[in-house]
């Protein structure tokens, strides 16, 4: 859903601008060629548009709104011959002769369409991930985003109905002895969705002129879609395949899928070894602060002699203090304009006020992978809602409630306010929003992204966030563990066939996790791949250039500048911004 874009008639007209006079630019790149390349982008995301339009809907691009893709096979050939088409277009560029930061979109967009190419031809989740099937979510962009007059959106959702039980019995051709976990994912899901069909599209017909008939028709459409929704669902619950597929992806796959995903300096497994490497360096730290907490809440008490028993005991005292779950969502409201105030004082980087953040409870079709995550609007639709999804603790047992609410206890909900929102992912969507570059912004790397956000709760304490006090450092490092264990237990789920059994004493004894936490977490890795290991890589690689950017400035560094000449690259992979900064 982190997809930002620029109009491409205006990067067209500034590569031009920039690229009028000399045929060499000062770089010695080609100006001739790099205007051609960016004529090409231009093109690029006008036929990328018309193969995946749901994605052009979700960035603002609302020229496809009323078509949905029936996902068969002539689909999936459509999308090959695309990729096929646009990297043989790529190889008619010199890509030395390009720009430095025409080289990065270069290496985006072949990075994608090979990408594509891997998942139709070898990934193949189509067959075994029927969670992968869902409209809920571009309809409920469509009939709750104010990008157009409610009627035209109706309209459009309208159309697309059209399409929904195609669409469904395409997936059920497709799907053969589907992963369980990411079966029940689906349920669950396409489930979650149905009101946006069977209350929310007549609730909203009703404050339009639209005529009677043609409304009437639409209703039909829509009871239609939702029967189908509901037959898919029904099908899965009642599938029992002879040799369902493991949901763990195998260290071929994987490799490659880190590849293609994280677009990292570094291997999986180099990443893996990095991650147990901080690991240790973290639990290091955290008994040298538990030692020097010990007395201020256990007085004369024997310390333990176990160094993650003190640990663990010391963050169970702390982790009483938290919200009442009825208070979970204005907690984290309240806490944002302080975060603002903050930045601003100790001057870190520009917020700018005119964007707005919504915090919302998570909409029912989002639900199931994690419980905070936010939604930006792209380029194309300036104005829209930043929305911070929010998971609702909402009739769930009091026990399973407070070890939820003792995971986020008071010190560790503002730094997810840190990580989600302020200086995190909505401060960074907006700069990317602002990105000179369609591309980097169109092939947002989510290791950048998810970094970023990390990176900044530890830029944040560095600057005195908490008064320096023990007790929020020794929380923030068990919330980075948190960032390092993702990384370790997704590479050992998935590449090292690691039990539940162990992945749960991993989380909950040596990341010190609550019981909830660890079973949602495990879950997660249970129904996502590589995406995990998103969070310590990023940050990792973004720390490393901070302190070689550092060292190259010498007596001139400041941290601002970092930070927002970090930023203003978009969401390119680390390892790319990390070329043009230190160039």
């Amino acid at each position: 859903m982190r997809k930002f874009f620029l109009c491409a008639a205006a990067l067209a007209a500034m590569a031009a601008c920039n690229n009028s006079g000399s045929s060499k630019q000062s770089n010695g790149s080609d100006s001739t060629l790099n205007n051609a390349f960016s004529k090409y982008e231009a093109r690029f995301i006008d036929a990328l548009w018309k193969v995946s339009p749901d994605w052009a809907t979700s960035v603002g691009y609302h020229a496809y709104d009323s078509v949905l893709l029936v996902p068969d096979s002539t689909d999936a050939q459509a999308r090959l011959a695309f990729a096929k088409q646009q990297l043989d277009s790529l190889q008619s560029f010199d890509l030395k002769a390009l720009s430095d930061a025409n080289q990065i979109d270069y290496q985006l967009i072949q990075n994608y369409l090979q990408s594509v190419q891997w998942a139709i031809n070898e990934q193949k989740s189509n067959e075994w991930d029927p969670s992968s099937f869902n409209v809920s979510g571009t309809f409920a962009f469509i009939l709750n985003e104010n990008y157009a007059p409610l009627e035209t959106r109706l309209r459009s959702f309208g159309s697309r109905l059209q399409h929904v039980p195609a669409y469904y019995e395409a997936a059920k051709k497709q799907i053969n002895n589907p992963v369980p976990e990411l079966t029940s994912l689906a349920i669950d899901q396409n489930t979650g969705g149905l009101s946006v069909f069977e209350k929310d599209f007549a609730d909203s017909l009703k404050k339009t002129t639209i005529p009677a008939a043609e409304q009437t028709a639409m209703i039909a459409n829509a009871k239609a879609a939702a029967k189908a929704i509901r037959d898919y669902a029904d099908w899965l619950k009642a599938l029992k395949p002879a040799n369902p597929r493991s949901f763990r992806l195998g260290k071929a796959l994987y490799d490659k899928k880190f590849s293609f995903d994280i677009q990292s300096s570094f291997t999986a497994a180099q990443i893996y070894d990095s991650a147990v490497a901080r690991k240790a360096f973290i639990h290091g730290e955290m008994v040298k602060i538990s030692r020097q907490l010990w007395p201020k809440y256990f007085g004369q008490a024997p310390i333990p002699a176990d160094s993650l028993e003190l640990v663990g005991r010391m963050i169970d005292t702390l982790s009483v203090q938290h919200v009442k779950p009825e208070e979970f969502q204005s907690a984290i409201e309240k806490q944002l304009p302080t975060l603002i105030a903050f930045i601003k004082e100790k001057d870190l980087l520009y917020i700018d006020p005119s964007k707005p953040l919504v915090v919302r409870k998570e909409p029912a079709y989002m639900a199931g992978v994690a419980g905070a995550s936010i939604s930006a609007p792209g380029p194309y639709d300036k104005g829209g809602n930043t929305y911070y999804n929010v998971g609702s603790l909402e009739g769930w047992p009091k026990d399973k409630a407070e070890s939820f609410l003792r995971e986020y206890n008071q010190y560790i909900l503002q730094i997810l306010d840190i990580h989600e929102a302020i200086p995190g992912h909505y401060t960074q969507l907006v700069y990317a929003n602002q990105s000179p570059s369609l591309i980097k912004s169109l092939m947002s790397n989510g290791a950048m992204i998810e970094g970023w956000a990390v990176y900044t709760e530890q830029m944040m304490l560095e600057n005195g966030y908490g008064n320096n006090a023990p007790e929020m450092w020794l929380m923030w490092y068990k919330w980075n563990l948190r960032a390092v264990c993702n990384t370790i237990l997704d590479y050992s789920v998935h590449v090292k066939e690691m039990s539940k059994e162990a992945a749960i004493h991993l989380l909950t004894k040596e990341a010190f996790q609550q019981a909830a936490e660890a079973e949602g977490k495990w879950k997660r890795v249970s129904v996502t791949s590589v995406q995990l290991t998103s969070y310590f890589t990023g940050y990792k690689e973004i720390i490393d250039l901070r302190e070689a950017y550092k060292k190259q400035q010498g007596k001139d560094y400041s941290l601002k500048a970092f930070n927002e000449k970090f930023l203003s690259y978009g969401s390119a992979p680390v390892k790319d911004i990390r070329l043009l900064m230190l160039k």
